[in-house]
């Protein structure tokens, strides 16, 4: 079996993963239903933090690298995201804006490292905001353009967080989140105190239902645990380049699972913004590959 393909055990794999990370949208709207957004996404942080700091050792990674991380990932994207996803945009367009988050990414490259934009990542990020301008065009009950707001500020984050996570090499992943979300907790904490109030804590935490309780562990042990270790272990043995073009799935999933499990309606607007900006991130993700290929003598 080529490197470039995977095996189907592999590919099973992959698409657990990229299901769970999809599906997790449908999961954090019923979480929101008995928890405060800020107490929640501690809530997700602390379990993913414990007991496992306690069996996994920390990576060779400076204590700033994975502060910073834990900062942008934590509370920059989860944070924004939830509290963006409490009342301000539904799960499905949230599922799909917020892989806005690779042309943040580019953008960081840019200004970083001095890369050049391409041309063919010219059109791609065209694409994309032309959904994203579809979307705005349609604000109503389903998304606001503070909800819209919320969750580009939580791909920007998220970009970040993904140049401090390649700045630290080719560590251990699920180490690095474990630990990195040591510094995902406080601040998460303290604005939660701060923002939704001790009380408001409280009796999120005291009326939380079993199926509550379980959307705060899907998010610690299935999206973040399992995600990102499942993830790790398949591009440790596969180039990039197979692995990453499963991600563009993220987005499918969450609109499906939202309109089948929530309801969310399918207008021919909305996919007409998901075509846009899903065909954007293809063409950002898989034109190398076509361009390598013809390439070939």
């Amino acid at each position: 079996m080529s490197r470039t393909t995977l095996p189907l055990p592999h590919f099973l794999l992959a698409l657990a993963v990229v299901a769970v990370w999809g599906t997790n949208f449908v999961v954090i709207r019923l979480g929101l239903d008995d928890l405060p957004p800020l107490t929640f996404a501690t809530l997700r942080f602390t379990f993913a933090l414990l007991p496992a700091i306690f069996f996994i050792r920390r990576p060779a990674v400076p204590w700033w690298n994975m502060a910073a991380y834990g900062v942008l990932i934590g509370l920059g994207q989860f944070g924004i995201l939830y509290i963006a996803m409490s009342g301000f945009i539904s799960p499905g367009l949230a599922s799909l804006v917020v892989q806005t988050q690779v042309f943040f990414t580019i953008g960081l490259a840019m200004w970083l490292s001095r890369e050049r934009l391409r041309a063919f990542q010219g059109v791609a990020l065209a694409l994309a905001a032309l959904g994203l301008g579809i979307i705005m065009l349609h604000t109503n009950a389903e998304v606001t353009a503070l909800g819209l707001g919320l969750v580009l500020f939580a791909a920007a984050s998220w970009a970040g967080g993904n140049t401090f996570s390649r700045a630290a090499g080719q560590v251990n992943m699920l180490a690095y989140v474990i630990w990195s979300s040591l510094f995902s907790v406080p601040p998460l904490l303290i604005l939660a105190l701060v923002v939704e109030g001790p009380t408001a804590m409280i009796n999120g935490v005291a009326t939380a239902d079993l199926g509550t309780w379980a959307a705060v562990l899907w998010q610690s042990v299935g999206n973040t645990l399992f995600g990102y270790a499942a993830w790790g272990y398949l591009l440790s043995r596969y180039p990039a380049a197979t692995v990453a073009p499963m991600s563009t799935l993220v987005p499918v999933f969450g609109m499906g699972a939202s309109a089948l499990f929530l309801g969310e309606s399918l207008p021919p607007w909305k996919l007409e913004a998901a075509l846009l900006v899903l065909s954007g991130l293809a063409l950002n993700l898989f034109w190398p590959r076509i361009q390598a290929r013809f390439a070939k003598p």
